[in-house]
């Protein structure tokens, strides 16, 4: 197609399309780099905002461990290690709604571990909950008892913010975690918070 542009006395005919396809390859490239860029920006909030979190959940932690200060803990990184050594076993403190939506790899309920305490020893008995206070106040009642065990720092938010998966209650990795209330809404930004 062409089109003819009349500039006073001067006219001019140009082809169209040719013009045209020039054009759209230019602003779909300047479409390319620019989306590219935002997700590039998306991703550099995403690990800002969960830093931040990361800190907050710590700060809550750290608040909740007074309670218990004679409680052993490992960090999620250590917990990690201990599981893929086969030297862990996780004891979820939560109630069946929470951990229904959100677990550790291969945890027990804290009933099932108490009626045979025993099976577990020679294993790195490691307590949790959302971000530590309910597991480590379980952890202090069967340290009192002498029954060794430890409470994970920062609970299953931690777990998450260290780079640890989780599971439902069939077995599958899920990205919903049970966050128990609104102000533990800590979780890594990639995961739905469920209450």
């Amino acid at each position: 197609m062409e089109v003819e542009l009349v500039f006073g006395r001067f006219a001019m005919k140009i082809k169209v399309s040719c013009y045209l396809r020039r054009l759209s390859g230019v602003v779909g490239l300047g479409v390319i780099i620019w989306l590219i860029f935002m997700a590039e920006v998306s991703q550099a909030m995403m690990l800002v905002q969960n830093q931040h979190r990361t800190k907050a959940l710590q700060e809550i932690y750290e608040t909740y461990k007074k309670n218990f200060p004679e409680v052993p803990e490992v960090t999620p990184a250590e917990a990690m290690k201990l599981l893929e050594a086969g030297q862990a076993v996780f004891v979820d403190v939560r109630p069946l709604p929470e951990s229904r939506i959100s677990q550790l790899p291969g945890a027990v309920s804290a009933p099932e571990f108490l009626s045979c305490v025993d099976s577990y020893r020679g294993k790195t008995v490691i307590a949790y909950d959302t971000v530590g206070l309910r597991s480590g106040l379980f952890a202090e009642k069967l340290r009192k008892k002498g029954i060794g065990i430890a409470n994970l720092q920062a609970g299953l938010l931690g777990w998450l913010h260290a780079g640890g998966k989780i599971y439902d209650s069939k077995v599958n990795e899920t990205k919903q975690v049970h966050i128990y209330g609104c102000i533990w809404n800590y979780a890594p930004l990639e995961y739905e918070s469920v209450r």
